[in-house]
């Protein structure tokens, strides 16, 4: 198969779908890769070492679009990269359609292929090729929620430790999956007053176990949260909802009752925001403020360290794509349930029932797409 990869176009987006290890993987099994110029600058990957690997390097993205039977990629294709797709070519990327119609109309249109990350399963019902960039979220989103709340960036001027002597930030983590996991791991790491809501018992005991003494549980309702976001200094939301838009649990009334300063990072922005005051930012302009909260809704947050995500994307994205590559991806997709879970969009049809009811559009599911 011919695989290709480009240099991503969203803004501040460093990282590149293939390593060049991953491209050697590719490239040993039988298969060509055309690689954009420049691709890998964001991870310190030369062309010279795609090169090395097997790749060959082409000049345009257009060039890839072209001849590539598969696309691999990170983020969701722009509007320009849309309309190169053609019907039959295969793209493996992260998609985020439920609060993008523009994205699907322009997808179903294309008659491409297109297999989105985010809702591949494993034999666990976890989401595994999106619990790599979970992390890192989770455990940037504490980063950017400190920064944020120094007064030269527009917060309360708190220190999420504290000193001795004086109390730390309190946290609110809204969601134990693993983004919320990882942000309590950090917010308790740097010794915050951490506490985490959920809905689920089990999950909430498993967080108790986890983290003792170094961070609270509680059930997330309406009024427990209510009372949470009051008083917090910085509130991350991590919610997910597996390929359906984000539920808006923190409404504009609410933000009304916080502290002036205080911070929201929303990390669910992607799939539209558990914020009813959230729209999409950039790293390039990464804040903005409603009553008085800032808020940080970065849609590519791993971007910013782009050599770690990648890596850490590669290692869960590359098996499926050498199974792709190898069994063509019809055949792929009827072999493995997993694969074909995250199937969201087959010549001109949605595949992906959260998509299909979000977007008021026809559902066909995805066993009778490819049967």
């Amino acid at each position: 198969m011919i695989v290709g990869t480009v240099k991503e176009i969203k803004n501040h987006e460093y990282r590149v779908g293939l390593t060049p290890e991953s491209v050697h993987e590719l490239t040993a099994s039988g298969h060509r890769v055309l690689v954009e110029t420049g691709a890998g600058e964001g991870i310190g990957a030369s062309d010279a070492l795609y090169e090395k690997a097997g790749a060959q390097i082409v000049a345009t993205a257009a060039e890839i679009f072209a001849t590539a039977e598969m696309i691999v990629k990170v983020k969701e294709p722009q509007a320009v990269e849309r309309a190169m797709l053609r019907p039959g070519q295969i793209l493996y990327t992260y998609l985020h359609l439920a609060p993008d119609p523009e994205q699907t109309r322009d997808l179903i249109a294309s008659g491409a292929t297109c297999i989105a990350y985010e809702t591949v399963t494993d034999a666990s019902g976890g989401l595994p090729l999106l619990k790599p960039m979970s992390q890192v979220a989770g455990r940037m989103a504490i980063q950017a929620g400190a920064t944020a709340l120094e007064k030269a960036h527009g917060g309360r001027g708190v220190l999420l430790g504290g000193v001795p002597g004086v109390l730390p930030a309190k946290v609110v983590v809204i969601g134990g999956g693993v983004v919320g996991f990882n942000a309590a791991q950090m917010a308790a790491g740097l010794g915050a007053d951490v506490t985490i809501l959920d809905r689920s018992p089990e999950v909430l005991e498993k967080l108790g176990m986890y983290f003792e003494a170094r961070a609270k549980t509680r059930f997330s309702n309406r009024a427990n949260l209510a009372e949470c976001v009051a008083e917090a200094d910085l509130v991350i939301g991590a919610v997910l909802i597996p390929g359906a838009a984000a539920p808006k649990l923190v409404s504009a009334e609410m933000l009304k009752t916080m502290k002036k300063g205080a911070v929201l990072v929303d990390v669910a922005i992607d799939q539209g925001g558990c914020f009813e005051t959230s729209h999409a930012t950039t790293h390039a302009e990464p804040t903005y403020v409603v009553d008085g909260v800032v808020h940080y809704c970065v849609a590519n947050m791993p971007g910013a360290v782009a050599r770690t995500s990648t890596y850490a994307l590669n290692n869960v994205t590359l098996p499926h794509a050498l199974r792709i590559a190898d069994l063509g991806c019809k055949e792929a997709l009827r072999r493995d349930p997993h694969l074909r879970a995250g199937l969201n969009v087959w010549d001109g049809k949605v595949t992906y029932q959260a998509v299909a009811e979000d977007l008021g559009l026809a559902y066909t599911p995805a066993e009778e797409a490819v049967a």
